[in-house]
C-alpha cells in the first residue's frame, strides 16, 4: 500500500508539472497575441538622389526675314542660299553712259550695287546688283550660275546688331540672253520691288565679253515690318 501511495504522489506530481507547464505555454501566448511583444522593425526606405534637370537647349535664331526693314537702305552684304553668305556689296556709281558700276575686275566675288538706284526695301522698282563671271569658274558669277534657280532667297543687309536692317527676295524668274539684245525693263525704277541680279554667262571672246547676260529677278519675300 505504501509504494502504491508512492506512485499516486509522483504520478500526481508530474501531471501538476505538466499542467503547470501548459498554463505557462498558454500565457505566453496570450501576450504574444495582446501586443506585449516587442513591434517588429519597421523599413526605413533608402534616400532616393532627386535627379538634375537637363538644361533646355539655347533657342535658335530667328529667321533675319520675319522683321524687315520697312523702308529703303544702302546694303552691305548679302547671303544667296545655297551660293554666298554675307558677301560684300559694294555702292557703286554709274559711269558716264549710265551703265551701272561693276566691282574692281580683281574683286571675284563682291557684288556691285547701283549707287543711287532704287534701295532694298523699297516699295516699288528694281534693286540692281552685278558681280563678276570669271573664265576659270571661281568667281561668285560662277556660283550663281550653278547654285541659284528659281525659289532661291536672297537676304539683303546693312548694319549690325538691333541697328541692322534686311529685306529679303525670293527669286521667281531666271532668264539668259544674248548680250546684244539685252532685258527690256530690267533697270525699272517703278513697278513690284524686286531685286535683279545680273552676271556675265555664255561664251567668253574676251576680257569683259561674253556673249551673253543671265539675269534673276527676286520678288519681295514677306511684308515688312
Amino acid at each position: 500500500m505504501a509504494v502504491e501511495e508512492g506512485h499516486r504522489r509522483r504520478d500526481l506530481a508530474l501531471v501538476s508539472g505538466v499542467v503547470a507547464l501548459v498554463v505557462a505555454l498558454l500565457l505566453a501566448w496570450l501576450a504574444l497575441r495582446d501586443g506585449d511583444a516587442p513591434e517588429p522593425p519597421v523599413a526605413v526606405p533608402s534616400p532616393v538622389a532627386t535627379p538634375t534637370p537637363t538644361p533646355e537647349p539655347a533657342p535658335t535664331p530667328t529667321d533675319p526675314c520675319a522683321r524687315q526693314a520697312p523702308a529703303g537702305f544702302a546694303p552691305t552684304s548679302i547671303t544667296v542660299a545655297g551660293v554666298a553668305k554675307g558677301a560684300r556689296v559694294l555702292a557703286l556709281p554709274r559711269d558716264a553712259a549710265g551703265v551701272p558700276g561693276v566691282p574692281p575686275v580683281s574683286d571675284k566675288l563682291s557684288f556691285a550695287w547701283d549707287r543711287g538706284g532704287v534701295e532694298p526695301g523699297s516699295t516699288q522698282g528694281h534693286v540692281l546688283l552685278n558681280t563678276h563671271t570669271w573664265p576659270d569658274g571661281t568667281a561668285m558669277g560662277n556660283k550663281l550660275l550653278t547654285g541659284l534657280d528659281i525659289g532661291g532667297r536672297i537676304v539683303l543687309a546693312t548694319g549690325k546688331g538691333a541697328g541692322r536692317q534686311v529685306a529679303c527676295y525670293t527669286v521667281s524668274e531666271r532668264s539668259e540672253v544674248l548680250a546684244s539684245d539685252g532685258f527690256p525693263g530690267w533697270d525699272a525704277v517703278d513697278g513690284p520691288p524686286e531685286v535683279v541680279i545680273v552676271v556675265c554667262s555664255g561664251r567668253r571672246l574676251g576680257p569683259g565679253d561674253w556673249t551673253h547676260r543671265t539675269l534673276w529677278f527676286a520678288s519681295r519675300a514677306g511684308a515688312a515690318t
